[in-house]
């Protein structure tokens, strides 16, 4: 017994350390101390003595504070993560754009990692990988109650070697079995091209550190080719990435100084307004945006955007249809309006925290709601399997009403959302090798979205159904 305590006050001092050291610069910045739970911090303690005295197997100090850690903050909500030294590393290297890896965006759903999008011209994305799949297992480990930082971390690796995924997908009875060759991902974030005499497409797969100059490269490009008289942005299956580049994206088309984004927490350093101006995109301080083509900030625009528009993306579409600057059309966006803050901590770790929530323009909030768009058009996909944020565990609320946002920002405008269902998991096994759907890919002459796109560019009818038009052009 005396053990069981010495062991429990061992671990209470070791564990309120932690909590400590993880508050201390918060603390000390606001001047300000926090009550400390005692009754539940020697409540925690006594588990972590009996697990020390008892458990079946001798465990560390460092694998019980840790797991605790992990515990405490899986616990808030999908997006908030504790990142040990090599995860914290990752996280750095995947916004620069290069990783040795699998080249698919993950998040966590019901304890199980799932498949945000996979990353076009990749290893997962060319085995037919899909948006929605669950991620049961990785090599021969259960994913389920794994922290996304360790999963994430099991697909990453040396180019070359390989991987085993076994996948649960909708519809399908068994589970999928692929085995995937890690390479060196290379994400080029912008695509563009001319789709005729005077149109422009651009795409954009994902936010990171050069996005902004990588799109002005692109847009002059496609002006050198002559002024263009429509453009479509393509922002679908798009899952976000960083807050500044969405800011960058965004000014290209706005006015100076427009009012792209704001967020709102708890701290003052939670509550932002990022406009189209340098020092919120420009982190190395050179005005990028400058030698933009004039016609940029006028030419007819279309957003395109899906389930799959989350985060980064999301904000762009929000900021061009509150501006009334862009047509958003497509499918409600996926409804990822939390801001993930990186707190460095000690011994190289880090912490994701969820510190606020995203606000358009005119007041709406993107969490757990998504982007509406002006014209919904459905391009034919099966996107029954599809996850938003509102069908997330522990996903948060939305956050102020928009009538509450009116007293803050004015002119708002009164959203209206709705979540998708969620589909029951499969049981079985089956190979990946059989044959599969045919990839969709953006952009492509078959894209029914893009071609509604320029419908409305050029001021013809969009047709708001490929379903719809492939069941006329069937034989009765």
């Amino acid at each position: 017994m005396n053990t069981w305590k010495k062991a429990g006050l061992i671990g209470f001092g070791a564990l309120l350390g932690v909590l400590l050291s993880l508050n201390f610069s918060a603390i000390a910045q606001r001047e300000a101390k926090l009550p400390i739970p005692y009754e539940d911090l020697q409540l925690l303690s006594a588990v972590f003595g009996r697990i020390k005295s008892d458990y079946v197997e001798p465990v560390s100090d460092e694998k019980l504070i840790k797991e605790a850690i992990n515990g405490m903050v899986r616990g808030l909500d999908p997006h908030s993560d504790f990142l040990d030294a090599e995860a914290f590393k990752d996280l750095q290297i995947t916004t620069q754009g290069k990783f040795g890896g699998l080249g698919i965006e993950v998040g966590v759903e019901d304890g199980v990692v799932r498949v945000v999008s996979p990353i076009e011209d990749t290893p997962a994305f060319r085995a037919g990988v899909q948006t929605g799949d669950l991620i049961v297992k990785i090599d021969d480990v259960a994913t389920r109650g794994m922290p996304l930082s360790k999963a994430v971390e099991k697909m990453r690796g040396k180019p070359g070697t390989q991987v085993v995924l076994t996948i649960v997908r909708k519809d399908v009875e068994a589970p999928l079995s692929f085995t995937l060759t890690r390479e060196e991902i290379n994400v080029k974030s912008v695509r563009a091209k001319a789709i005729e005499p005077g149109y422009g497409y651009l795409r954009v797969r994902n936010f990171q550190e050069r996005t902004g100059e990588d799109l002005v490269k692109a847009l002059k490009d496609l002006y050198k080719q002559g002024d263009l008289k429509g453009l479509v942005l393509d922002l679908r299956s798009d899952p976000g990435g960083l807050l500044n580049q969405a800011v960058a994206v965004s000014a290209a088309f706005l006015p100076k100084d427009a009012l792209v984004v704001y967020t709102d927490g708890r701290t003052a350093e939670a509550r932002m307004r990022m406009t189209a101006s340098r020092e919120h995109y420009s982190r190395r301080g050179e005005d990028y945006l400058k030698d933009l083509p004039a016609g940029v900030k006028n030419v007819p625009m279309v957003v395109l955007v899906d389930g799959g528009t989350a985060s980064a993306s999301e904000i762009v579409a929000g900021a061009l249809q509150d501006h009334k600057r862009a047509t958003v059309l497509g499918a409600q966006t996926f409804g990822k309006g939390s801001v993930q803050t990186i707190l460095p901590l000690s011994n190289s770790a880090g912490l994701k925290l969820t510190t606020a929530r995203y606000y358009t323009p005119s007041g709406r909030s993107i969490q757990a709601k998504g982007i509406e768009p002006d014209l919904y058009v459905d391009d034919g996909r099966d996107t029954s399997n599809r996850i938003r944020e509102a069908n997330l565990e522990r996903h948060l609320e939305t956050g102020r009403t928009t009538e509450q946002a009116k007293a803050k920002v004015p002119e708002a405008v009164k959203p209206d959302a709705k979540g998708a269902a969620k589909e029951p998991a499969k049981s079985g096994e089956r190979s990946a090798t059989e044959p599969q759907a045919p990839r969709f890919e953006f952009g492509a002459a078959d894209d029914f979205q893009l071609a509604q796109a320029m419908n409305h560019l050029k001021g013809q009818p969009v047709i708001a159904s490929a379903k719809a038009v492939a069941a006329q052009a069937k034989p009765q």
